[in-house]
């Protein structure tokens, strides 16, 4: 019963938050125009806005032939939402001046017109390109593939930060953080759905309150695991650890499962125009400044969790415990309050690295933090787990080496590509590519 009035409400507040059109929505909104008009027609496209209901995108438009006078005609578009087999943001239906399609047209007109790779009309609300740099194609690809890989450099940067963080203290892995991420996506969320739906907000303050939420809740549900969990396992060895926090991610997948359900929550994209920066003979080169923003604030995140842990008296207590505990504490380091906080953090890490995941690429499923965690677990390695500047240059090596496969070879094959990359470093450099060679002697 909590699980479902939880979903109830959610739904509701986020259906107060009102509706974006991105810029894939609205191209493909103007790439059907062409099919509802006699092929000898000249498409100029007047403007778009918000429909005659809302989440319906109309875009108003002028025909012009030949032979005839201009005539202005009108499309509506509406995208699938939750619950639907589309994938959200989909075209679900149209209607051409006023008049909606039959489910039978709008079939054949998906299955065998939209699915092609044919240019949309000219969008004149998009920004002018003449200006921009000309590239060689090959250049501007490889420029617009490392621009899309920024993002996820910033999450496996995070995320592999929490597990040097760990490991650098006691040498555990600890397999929840992927799950933590989508914890925090999951109450990112929630709380801009209930904060838009008591009072009005701005775009970016919706942001601000999306990290503050989910790293806040993220540190709670850390501080928790390690009080309830982790501290009872304090003697115990690393598979019985091991063994312990798979259990864990497991249950915590559940508990959202039975918070959010099954479905997909999202936030409405924001600060997502495509920003022009170079062009070449067949396309141009974009980024977006939402995709900007977040990359800059994961990787100075990053940053700030090295230099907090190089400049601290808590950073200096991290290192104390890492070389020797016992030692520490005749020094009166408190080795316990050292793990409580070391936790905290990395979840609180967690958690924005589940945000930027939610702004970028729309939302996280309850189990989608489990291919994000082993891909971050990766990042650790290849950097040297147990080093955070390390693990941080093994999550930008990884989100390189994504670029690079996409690049090049098979999309499909990526991720076995990425875990294959783990077993080579675990075979010819244990330490890691940045750390020592082998795994012992740690250094921190």
């Amino acid at each position: 019963m909590r699980a479902l009035l939880t979903s109830i409400l959610l739904c509701l507040a986020l259906a107060s938050c009102g509706q974006r059109f991105d810029t894939d929505q609205r191209r493909a909104c103007r790439l059907a125009i062409p099919a509802l008009n006699p092929g000898d027609s000249t498409i100029v496209i007047e403007g778009s806005g918000q429909g005659p209901r809302p989440g319906i995108l109309r875009i108003v438009y002028r025909v012009e032939r030949p032979d005839l006078q201009p005539r202005r005609r009108t499309i509506d578009c509406i995208f699938a939402g939750e619950g639907t087999p589309l994938q959200r943001g989909a075209l679900a239906g149209l209607a051409s001046d006023g008049r909606p399609m039959t489910d039978a047209s709008f079939l054949l007109l998906r299955r065998f017109y939209l699915e092609n790779k044919a240019e949309p009309p000219v969008d004149p609300e998009a920004a002018p390109v003449g200006h921009l740099p000309l590239l060689p194609p090959g250049a501007a690809y490889l420029m617009q593939q490392s621009l899309a890989a920024l993002p996820s450099a910033a999450i496996y940067a995070l995320l592999a930060s929490a597990y040097a963080l760990i490991y650098g203290l006691n040498g555990r892995i600890i397999l929840t953080f992927g799950e933590f991420s989508a914890l925090g996506a999951a109450a990112a969320v929630v709380g801009v759905a209930l904060v838009f739906s008591l009072a009005s907000s701005t775009p970016a303050s919706g942001l601000a309150i999306a990290f503050l939420v989910a790293i806040a809740v993220s540190a709670i549900h850390g501080f928790a695991m390690g009080r309830f969990v982790l501290r009872h396992l304090d003697k115990a060895n690393g598979q019985q650890v091991l063994i312990a926090t798979i259990g864990l991610a497991i249950a915590l997948s559940e508990y959202l499962r039975l918070a959010q359900g099954v479905e997909l929550r999202w936030l409405p994209p924001v600060f997502n125009e495509p920003l022009p920066l170079a062009r070449a003979a067949n396309f141009t080169v974009t980024t977006t400044p939402v995709g900007l923003a977040m990359t800059a604030g994961g990787l100075a995140a990053a940053l700030g969790l090295i230099h907090y842990l190089r400049r601290s008296a808590y950073g200096r207590a991290w290192r104390a415990v890492a070389d020797d505990a016992r030692t520490a504490a005749l020094f009166g380091v408190d080795a316990r309050a050292v793990h409580d906080r070391a936790l905290v953090i990395a979840c609180a890490a967690c958690g924005a690295a589940g945000v930027i995941v939610t702004v970028i690429y729309g939302g996280m499923g309850f189990s989608g933090g489990f291919t994000l965690g082993l891909k971050a677990l990766v990042a650790a390695v290849l950097g040297g787990i147990g080093s955070v500047p390390g693990a941080c240059l093994g999550g930008l090596a990884i989100a390189a080496f994504e670029m690079a496969w996409s690049t090049a070879m098979p999309l499909e094959q990526r991720d076995i590509a990425v875990y294959s990359l783990l077993a080579v470093t675990l075979i010819l450099r244990p330490g890691g590519f940045f750390g020592d060679g082998a795994l012992s002697p740690r250094q921190v």
